[in-house]
């Protein structure tokens, strides 16, 4: 956590998992002296940049300012001792901050809310780090120190309201889900501008035409044709109200498409555990295998499991890599001392996060390494996370929550449609997901990709 608001200083990332855009917003730095490091690296250089400025004195003593109470917080975190930090914080942000300070006490103090389980009080503080200090919404995603208050309903809300954007929260996240929405659908605003010209074009019409009608109703010397006048007016009402209505149903399409997006980017950064016991996110295994998520309860999806291990070979060409989710699978969390800090193998193992991801994947060498430690089956992080994740997704498809189901993938690493859902009842029928799931080398898995 302590790492993450550090990187905010310097530059923001935002990677989404069905189109490769990477936001990056370059950030003011809280010293001159600050370099651009990586992610994990930064935490370190910033602690020391006010002990660099007073060698004479502990970082304990030099309080006197936003920056130097900040740093001690990021110190007392390394500790563990989340309540004082939470005070070096709150004295930061009554010092008369800048924007930058503010916004790394007010983000580092949601991380300790959120460690403490005051999913509200996390919530409120990202609020306004969003709204006031120009937050990415994708750092929220990004951070695993967040991970605990991202399966609380508090930031279904929150991501809820960044997605709809508005002055209390601000429009950066949905921008950017625009920006993604365009590239998806790039002939939506040229149609929503021929409804919006047609539709005034009919209205201009029938209000000219109104009158009319009421004189041909009328009657009399010089009055128009009934039933030609009528006509006229009948088809201008349709034809505006079919185009209204099609206006409409667009914005009403786009919305959706914003939500799936969001949803897509939020199971982007799901973890996983490899058979190395390497930790990624799945957007690192975008190209390389297509995931299918078994959610339900513990003897159904074990079940599959073993159906499935009756078509290993043939899945594994197919790039199949099984994810079973166990509904109500309460894990107790690793909680380490040293505070919010991510270990250095920690970092070698999520390296796409707070990195040039785009620069990682089309590495030749990182992806065959990759390859090699997939095997047929990976374990969840944060099985909270992904409970919380699939659970909306079963909302938006209309199905139980809580239901047993499964859900594929795509090599792009989106979730694989089939008519109207792309979320299964019940567990799948392996011999049927062969004959759907062309092999990875096949013609039609490269244009998936």
């Amino acid at each position: 956590m302590a790492m993450v608001a550090q990187a905010l200083l310097q530059q923001q990332w935002l990677c989404f998992s069905s189109n490769p855009i990477s936001t990056t917003t370059t950030r003011p730095r809280l010293t001159a002296r600050t370099t651009t490091l990586n992610f994990f690296q930064i935490h370190k250089k910033l602690i020391s940049c006010s002990s660099s400025s007073s060698t004479s004195q502990s970082p304990e003593a030099n309080t006197e300012t936003a920056e130097s109470c900040v740093n001690l917080g990021l110190q007392l975190f390394s500790k563990g001792r989340v309540k004082d930090a939470l005070v070096q914080f709150e004295t930061a942000l009554n010092l008369d901050p800048n924007p930058i300070e503010a916004q790394a006490a007010l983000y580092n103090k949601a991380c300790c809310h959120a460690y403490r389980g005051e999913g509200s009080k996390a919530a409120d503080c990202l609020r306004t780090c969003l709204r006031e200090y120009n937050l990415k919404f994708g750092t929220i995603l990004n951070d695993p120190d967040l991970a605990s208050f991202r399966a609380l309903p508090e930031y279904k809300e929150l991501q809820e309201e960044a997605r709809i954007g508005g002055e209390d929260i601000g429009y950066s996240f949905r921008r950017d889900l625009k920006l993604i929405s365009e590239v998806q659908a790039p002939f939506r605003g040229v149609r929503r501008f021929f409804y919006v010209a047609f539709s005034a074009a009919a209205g201009i019409s029938t209000f000219f035409t109104v009158p009319r009608l009421f004189r041909a109703i009328s009657g009399g010397d010089g009055a128009p044709d009934l039933l030609e006048t009528a006509g006229n007016v009948a088809i201008n009402v349709g034809g505006f109200t079919v185009l209204v209505t099609l206006f409409l149903w667009e914005n009403k399409k786009e919305e959706e498409q914003l939500a799936q997006i969001s949803r897509d980017e939020s199971l982007s950064r799901l973890p996983l555990r490899l058979s190395t016991n390497r930790v990624v996110e799945l957007v690192q295994l975008r190209d390389t295998v297509r995931p299918v998520i078994l959610a339900g309860k513990k003897e159904t999806v074990n079940s599959s499991m073993q159906q499935a291990a009756r078509f290993r070979t043939d899945l594994l060409l197919r790039g199949v890599l099984l994810v079973p989710v166990i509904f109500g699978e309460v894990r107790a969390p690793k909680i380490e001392k040293k505070g919010f800090g991510t270990s250095s193998k920690a970092a070698a193992a999520l390296p796409s996060i707070g990195e040039d991801f785009e620069k990682r994947t089309q590495s030749i060498t990182a992806k065959s390494k990759l390859k090699a430690e997939i095997r047929f089956k990976a374990e969840v992080v944060s099985p909270e996370e992904w409970e919380s994740w699939i659970r909306d997704q079963q909302k938006s498809e209309g199905v139980t929550p809580g239901e047993d189901v499964y859900i594929i993938l795509r090599l792009d690493g989106r979730v694989r449609r089939s008519g109207k859902v792309c979320t299964y009842r019940g567990m799948p029928d392996w011999q049927q997901i062969l004959q759907e799931l062309p092999p990875v080398e096949a013609l039609l898995s490269k244009l998936e990709r």
